[in-house]
C-alpha cells in the first residue's frame, strides 16, 4: 500500500483541539496513526478528549495553554521538549467569532463592541502567530514539517455583519503565505505553511446566525446555501482530506497556498 498520504507516527500539535472543527480533525489524524497533542484552555475539554483517543486507539497527549498568552504556551513548548524528540506538524485550529464583533441587522457599525474586536483578533491572529512563533525551534528542529492554519470564506469575500471575524481571517492569508516564503528560504524547503479555508459549516460561533431556534434556516443561512452550488453546509468530515494531505509527504511541493473547502461557494457568482 502507498504510503504517500501516510501519517503514521508523525507527531502534531492542534490548537483549538477541543472545539467541533478542531475536534474532529485530532480524532481522525489520529486514526490515522499520527501522535496527537490536543492543546486548549480548558483542562477538563483537554482531558477528555485525549481520553476519547486512547480508547480509540490511538495516541494523544495534553497541553492546556491560552494560545492568546505567550507565556502559557513557552511553558507547553518547555514540556513538549521533554517528552518528543521533534515536532512534525502543527495546526492552529483556536478562532471563532462573538457577539459583539458582530454587526446585526437591526445594528450600526458604531454599536460594535471596540473590546471585542479586539478580543476576536487576538483569538484568531495572535491565537495563530503565537503558537507559530514558540513551537518553531521545534518544528524545525529536523528540518520538516507543515503548519497549517484555518482561514475562512470571509478572508477573499468580506461579508456582512462579521467584520472583525473577517478582518483576523484576511491577516491569516496573508500571515501564511507570508511564513510560507519566510521559513523556505530561512529553514529549507521542508518547512510548509499552508492554510484550509472552510465553507460554512454549523459550530457553535455561527449557529445563532445561521439557524433559528426551531432550528430552520435563517434568511442568511438560506442566502449561503443557495450561493453554494452543492446546495448545502458542509461536515467536519469533510476537511479529512485536506487536512491528512497537508500533513502528508503528498504535498511536499506546496506551501503559501489557501485550500478551500468550500461546496463551490468562492467559485460560484450567483448567476
Amino acid at each position: 500500500m502507498s504510503q504517500l498520504f501516510s501519517v503514521k507516527n508523525k507527531i502534531i500539535i492542534i490548537s483549538g483541539g477541543t472545539g467541533v472543527l478542531g475536534k474532529a480533525m485530532a480524532k481522525h489524524l489520529a486514526k490515522e496513526g499520527a501522535q496527537m497533542i490536543i492543546l486548549g484552555r480548558n483542562p477538563q475539554k483537554v482531558d477528555e478528549l485525549v481520553q476519547e483517543i486512547k480508547d480509540e486507539g490511538g495516541f494523544a497527549f495534553p497541553a492546556v495553554a491560552d494560545v492568546t498568552k505567550e507565556e502559557e504556551i513557552i511553558a507547553v513548548k518547555e514540556e513538549l521538549e521533554k517528552s518528543f524528540e521533534q515536532i512534525d506538524g502543527l495546526i492552529n485550529a483556536a478562532g471563532g467569532n462573538m457577539p459583539g464583533a458582530t454587526v446585526m441587522p437591526d445594528q450600526m457599525v458604531s454599536d460594535l463592541s471596540s473590546e471585542a474586536v479586539k478580543t476576536i483578533m487576538d483569538l484568531n491572529y495572535m491565537g495563530t502567530f503565537l503558537p507559530t512563533k514558540v513551537f518553531l525551534p521545534l518544528l524545525t528542529k529536523h528540518k520538516k514539517a507543515s503548519i497549517i492554519n484555518i482561514s475562512s470564506m470571509a478572508a477573499s469575500r468580506p461579508m456582512t455583519r462579521v467584520m472583525g471575524y473577517a478582518s483576523a481571517k484576511a491577516a491569516i492569508d496573508n500571515m501564511t503565505k507570508w511564513f510560507s516564503v519566510e521559513f523556505a528560504r530561512k529553514y529549507g524547503e521542508g518547512i510548509r505553511v499552508n492554510a484550509v479555508a472552510p465553507g460554512f459549516f454549523l459550530t457553535a460561533q455561527n449557529e445563532r446566525l445561521l439557524t433559528n431556534t426551531d432550528g430552520s434556516l435563517t434568511e442568511r443561512g438560506n442566502l449561503i446555501v443557495d450561493h453554494t452550488p452543492m446546495g448545502r453546509f458542509g461536515t467536519p468530515e469533510e476537511l479529512f482530506g485536506a487536512v491528512q494531505w497537508l500533513c502528508s509527504d503528498a504535498s511536499k511541493f506546496v506551501t503559501g497556498t489557501i485550500i478551500e473547502v468550500d461546496g463551490g461557494f468562492s467559485a460560484f457568482s450567483g448567476v
